[in-house]
């Protein structure tokens, strides 16, 4: 029986990620920032009663509190696109050619379709045109093999007015099935659909491996549409400057990331927002050790140097591999393992930290009963089964780290007679985390706890019981890297 997988991935990269070694046009060794904007070009693929759609568009506008107007055209919110079309495309696409600053545009087809001269000048300045899918439209409702057709003659239509496929996509609003089909369609570099991270990551589908370079809500010019967000040029500049800011010092020290801004032709086209995105701009350009770049660019170096690798991973195995891989972590007890299979994987156990913490609140649940057995089924210190060589693999090379198994006759003595007095005295074999210590803080450690109370001593014993299973699962980590 294959475990129950959580689908999400709330773990990432963890407390180390990868060193991106961005390419910096310098040439002083690794730039310490990506930017990357994104142009986001919608106008004339919105939705709209004049292309079938059951109501007009009501989103990302001046129209404060807009609502969808079902049946009817709504001929403000369509000019206020137009606006967008008309005006906003080209001052964006004056202020970043003129400096010479790569861009990606999230080009709707149907929006793409309709300005061929917007198209013409994309390409002109070798901006990367992405997909931004068939329409601009809320497929968390489509039906699957909608959206899938959807997505086919995007990448059509895309294909036919710009010359090239998109090699990159980014649906907006997207369903549940968007990534699967995004993947299924086979012809993308990367995808865009989510907010996860600062640092592009791959993930796994059933025609192989896909890679996600996040996005971004925040440092995008669509807060000054939203109730939550920027109503003057400062607060949107001054919110990019210190993004940038961060993420450029946290480069300089060693952990370089990424920053997308989001546009919009309609919004920040408008003079008053152009006026901080200038800004922001020139901000950037003064900065040394900066990769600004497009997001194909981005998937390309991140392909380069760090290719798909499978890893080892946990969370994908059978509950029999799983159990035959962990089963002994605690101490001939793989009901530990079996039930901490059965209630949930996810990435987050792909580590030896979240593996860890999942086995040892398996080891927590159980009653006390059983936590007792568990420690009855560890063997003692250097007693008859070590001498005997009967102990498994892992507690043999634990014992010989701390070197019990050249004892002295003296030692042996007095290991055996504090042996028998602590299993007569609790009624399980005494306990301790080896790895680091030798024998003689071991030996002190014994002879101190055996004095305490029944209740206390339990406590302990399973607390070196988890730090002991936390070492195991650390090596097998380490085995299998």
């Amino acid at each position: 029986m294959t475990p129950v997988r959580y689908p999400r991935d709330l773990y990432g990269y963890g407390r180390t990620h990868p060193d991106p070694q961005w390419p910096n046009p310098s040439g002083q060794g690794p730039a310490k920032i990506c930017v990357q904007f994104v142009v986001n070009y919608e106008e004339g693929g919105e939705s709209s009663i004049l292309d079938g759609d059951p109501s007009s568009e009501s989103l990302l506008s001046e129209i404060v509190g807009a609502q969808p107007w079902p049946g009817q055209r709504n001929l403000n919110m369509e000019s206020i696109y137009e606006f967008g079309a008309r005006a906003g495309f080209w001052r964006l696409w004056r202020m970043f050619t003129e400096r010479q600053m790569a861009v990606t545009v999230y080009g709707v087809a149907l929006a793409l379709q309709r300005n061929p001269e917007a198209v013409e000048a994309m390409i002109e300045a070798d901006w990367e045109i992405a997909s931004h899918g068939l329409r601009w439209l809320e497929y968390k409702d489509f039906p699957e093999e909608v959206e899938r057709q959807h997505i086919r003659d995007a990448v059509r239509l895309h294909t036919a007015v710009t010359g090239s496929r998109p090699l990159g996509i980014y649906q907006g609003k997207p369903s549940a099935n968007t990534l699967k089909l995004v993947m299924e369609e086979g012809g993308f570099a990367y995808s865009s659909d989510s907010y996860a991270d600062e640092l592009p990551y791959w993930v796994e589908g059933a025609n192989g491996p896909h890679l996600i370079i996040p996005y971004t809500l925040d440092t995008n010019d669509m807060r000054f549409a939203t109730p939550q967000g920027f109503n003057s040029g400062d607060q949107f500049f001054a919110y990019l400057k210190d993004a940038f800011d961060v993420l450029y010092a946290e480069g300089a020290a060693g952990s370089p990331k990424m920053l997308n801004v989001g546009l919009h032709c309609r919004l920040v086209g408008r003079p008053g927002r152009a006026a901080a995105l200038a800004r922001f701009l020139d901000y950037v350009q003064d900065k040394p050790d900066v990769w600004v770049a497009r997001r194909i660019d981005i998937a390309r170096h991140w392909r380069e140097r760090f290719p798909y690798r499978p890893g080892f991973k946990p969370s994908r195995m059978t509950q029999t591999e799983f159990v035959e891989i962990f089963g002994g972590v605690f101490e001939h007890s793989p009901f530990i393992a079996e039930r901490a299979a059965m209630g949930g994987l996810h990435a987050a156990h792909d580590c030896p930290a979240g593996l860890s913490s999942l086995l040892t609140q398996s080891f927590r649940a159980a009653s006390e009963a059983e936590r007792l057995q568990v420690l009855q089924a560890h063997p003692d210190l250097a007693g008859r089964l070590a001498l005997a060589g009967d102990l498994t693999e892992r507690s043999k090379a634990e014992q010989a780290g701390a070197g019990l198994d050249t004892l002295s006759e003296g030692e042996l003595a007095r290991f055996t007679e504090l042996n028998g007095r602590y299993v007569e005295r609790f009624g399980f074999p005494f306990i301790i985390a080896v790895t680091g210590l030798d024998k003689h803080a071991i030996l002190t450690a014994f002879e101190a706890r055996v004095g305490h109370d029944r209740d206390a001593e339990f406590a302990t014993a399973c607390r070196e019981v988890e730090k002991i299973a936390r070492i195991r699962i650390d090596q097998i980590f380490k085995d299998r890297a």
